[in-house]
């Protein structure tokens, strides 16, 4: 009991490395795309993390066939919505709309995640969830806001925001896919699969953009970027973000989303010279209390049961 109760703590703490990962992947993707174009860059970005995780997945020996065999459409799936088409669209849609706008919309996936999750997962539903749930919203439209309802109330749609829900959709299908095709398979093989498939899609679009012939020219610090985007936000984040899913649940993962855009603003703030007010650092308080609120609302029988599943797999 002791053991799986510090064994499910010990997922909460790797998952607070997934947001500051993805975090840092904002300054460091909006200097890489002024080098070269946006879908190029994904190309790079997931087809070298693909390579690095196979490599890993070999050594480890879990590149198993006959599991990707029984679940390819499940992973299929899972790697057009959340390595395609999510970085489409979430790339197109910058050119088109606000950081602003689009933080806001993507604050919107712990709701859509949980709400999916508790009518199609059939994962329960805590009083405790719900509040997490409405702290971290306040916090994040805090921090995108800066604290002003003339901001949130004076904020136009287009192209760009419409794009920014498809992401949206994208983002929540792939999680939920996640948690039932993660229910037999390994999050490493599960992230390596859709890692490739995903980079395929990605680089047989990236031709026909024509950004390749700037590869080349990239800076020391544009190549610096992408390399902490291949390790620490696509190979260690992706991995720990399919373990979440699949040890604690989407809806309970999906909180630890809005501290991405908290992570981005402190960075932003330590390295790129930009100012906080005092608004935004009540946000940020409020999300971090609303992710431990969260963490904390598991139900106390869950770890006896996976100690439970442990001793008989070990018998």
């Amino acid at each position: 009991m002791k053991t799986a109760t510090h064994s499910s703590w010990g997922i909460y703490f790797l998952m607070l490395f997934v947001p500051l990962f993805w975090g840092g992947a904002f300054p460091a993707a909006q200097h890489v795309i002024t080098e070269i174009s946006p879908i190029t860059a994904a190309a790079i970005r997931f087809g070298a993390a693909g390579l690095i995780l196979l490599l890993i997945s070999l050594y480890r020996s879990e590149w198993n066939f006959k599991e990707i065999k029984q679940r390819w459409a499940g992973l299929l799936l899972m790697a057009l919505t959340g390595i395609f088409a999510y970085n489409a669209f979430f790339f197109y849609a910058l050119n088109y709309t606000s950081a602003i706008n689009g933080s806001l919309i993507m604050a919107t996936t712990p709701i859509l995640m949980t709400l999916g999750a508790v009518l199609f997962l059939k994962e329960p539903w805590h009083m405790r969830l719900g509040i997490g749930l409405l702290l971290s919203l306040t916090g994040v439209l805090l921090v995108v806001t800066q604290g002003s309802l003339r901001t949130l109330l004076s904020l136009s749609y287009n192209m760009g925001d419409l794009l920014f829900i498809l992401a949206l959709v994208s983002w929540v299908t792939h999680g939920l896919i996640g948690k039932i095709v993660m229910r037999g398979i390994t999050p490493l093989l599960t992230t390596t699969f859709t890692s490739l498939v995903g980079s395929v899609g990605l680089l047989i679009w990236s031709l026909f953009e024509g950004g390749w012939r700037s590869v080349p020219l990239m800076s020391v610090q544009a190549w610096l970027e992408m390399m902490y985007m291949i390790v620490f936000a696509t190979v260690l984040a992706f991995f720990l973000w399919n373990k979440g899913v699949h040890e604690i649940g989407a809806s309970i993962a999906s909180m630890f989303m809005n501290l991405v855009p908290i992570n981005a603003s402190w960075i932003a703030v330590a390295f790129y010279g930009s100012t906080i007010t005092w608004k935004q650092i009540t946000g940020m308080l409020l999300v971090i209390t609303s992710v431990f609120l969260v963490a904390g609302s598991k139900k106390k029988h869950e770890p006896v049961k996976h100690q439970k599943l442990t001793s008989e797999v070990q018998s």
